[in-house]
């Protein structure tokens, strides 16, 4: 079982950086096999360990929550071919959940992450309507002592300035209301990723997200 990531595809990913072009990854390219490899081993093990809190994880197939690693360019200035980090996405609208999991592997820069992101105007509304008539229970699961020990809070992205249409602007949890995703992010450093029980360590902040995402996905049980 891969229990956690090689040092060798954190080189890979800080080479990358600097070689980011066609023909150094072309030469190269047994170095990406091989560091997208590990990954896809240690994510077959992060599943394994998140099933131990939620069976629903265990339906996810490992290579299709791989992010490829080509880059869209067709309309950004930056021509770059090649995304610098691995992705996994662990749910987040695959299948009929539209909650999940998010592991984003960069040297410096990688989080783990959890909630929905830029949901559908109909889900954000669903969810919105849940949280304005369950402000109690929403606010008990912010504030429970693993979410608070492993998370600033909700992400504020794109937040709104005013309370959206068909809410009451004094409603108590207007701020909430104005919020587009609902999603959490835990940074993690190189070291956590390289540590013998990384897998273990990941899926237990992961179980943490859990009674968030079964909250935003009880409007559509």
């Amino acid at each position: 079982m891969k229990t956690s990531i090689d040092s060798s595809t954190l080189q890979f990913l800080k080479t990358l950086l600097k070689n980011n072009n066609r023909n150094w990854f072309t030469e190269n390219k047994n170095l990406y096999i091989e560091a997208q490899k590990d990954v896809l081993l240690f994510v077959e093990n992060l599943i394994e360990e998140m099933s131990k809190f939620d069976e629903e994880i265990l339906k996810i197939d490992a290579k299709k929550s791989l992010f490829r690693i080509y880059r869209d360019v067709r309309f950004s200035k930056d021509k770059s071919p090649y995304k610098t980090n691995f992705g996994a996405g662990l749910g987040m609208g695959k299948g009929t959940r539209i909650t999940g999991y998010y592991l984003h592997i960069e040297p410096g820069k990688s989080f783990l992450a959890g909630g929905v992101y830029q949901p559908e105007p109909s889900v954000l509304k669903e969810i919105r309507k849940e949280i304005s008539m369950s402000g109690n229970e929403f606010l008990k699961i912010l504030e429970q002592k693993d979410f608070r020990n492993n998370f600033r809070g909700l992400s504020v992205e794109n937040k709104l300035q005013r309370v959206p249409a068909g809410f009451e602007k004094d409603d108590p949890m207007s701020e909430y209301l104005k919020l587009k995703n609902f999603i959490v992010v835990h940074p993690i450093s190189d070291a956590s990723l390289l540590k013998e029980n990384a897998a273990k360590d990941f899926a237990k902040i992961f179980e943490s997200i859990k009674p968030l995402n079964d909250f935003l996905e009880s409007p559509f049980l």
